[in-house]
């Protein structure tokens, strides 16, 4: 079976190249390589989300799904006085989020091998922002937003982006059972940018 780029531990043989690309008016690099997501160039979804985001600048942050890093670290240059922790099950993916923060001058992020929310399971965060693995299936997909909401502070706000085609409308209607509020940010070629927003008092467990 070959990998996925949510394999824990890609066998696929390494290939690495340099992409150079422009995100919020920011000239970037990234190291990318075989077995990891859109390793040929930053895909179109990724893409609508970064162009999407407004983040105060002091907040903390978390990237599931952080594959070599283009959403993290374009939030870590918006949340300049804040946090990003960048977080991914593929252990290729997360050495490249490394060398991709520091070869882009980014200092304020964390690179975590996380299943899930496995190893940030004890943290609370402002926002959290996933281009999840439609691949992995829609109870993984599903289970990113249930339990990244309970990781959320009140008020706090989880971005998605998602395709029409592959799953936006019971997306959709997964975070409206989960959140106060569920806005649709913008749209383009079927990519839908959700933002959901917690309530502002915490509900008990």
């Amino acid at each position: 079976m070959s990998d996925h780029y949510y394999t824990q531990k890609p066998s696929v043989k390494s290939e690495k190249q340099q992409l150079e690309t422009t995100l919020r008016g920011h000239k970037m690099r990234f190291n990318t390589d075989s077995g990891v997501f859109s390793k040929t160039g930053i895909d179109f979804g990724s893409r609508v989300l970064i162009e999407a985001l407004d983040l105060d600048d002091a907040a903390q942050v978390l990237d599931v799904g952080c594959g070599y890093g283009p959403i993290g670290i374009t939030a870590a240059m918006l949340a300049s006085k804040g946090h990003v922790t960048m977080i991914d099950i593929n252990e290729r993916a997360i050495e490249l989020a490394l060398e991709n923060a520091k070869l882009n001058g980014v200092s304020n992020v964390s690179v975590l091998q996380s299943d899930l929310f496995e190893r940030v399971s004890d943290l609370k965060f402002d926002v959290i922002i996933t281009n999840p693995p439609i691949r992995a299936g829609k109870e993984v997909v599903h289970r990113i937003f249930e339990d990244g909401e309970k990781l959320l502070r009140p008020g706090g706000s989880m971005w998605v982006v998602i395709q029409k085609k592959q799953g936006a409308p019971s997306a959709l209607a997964k975070l409206e059972s989960l959140f106060a509020k569920v806005e649709e940010v913008t749209k383009d070629k079927g990519y839908r940018i959700f933002r959901a927003k917690k309530e502002e008092k915490e509900k008990p467990y």
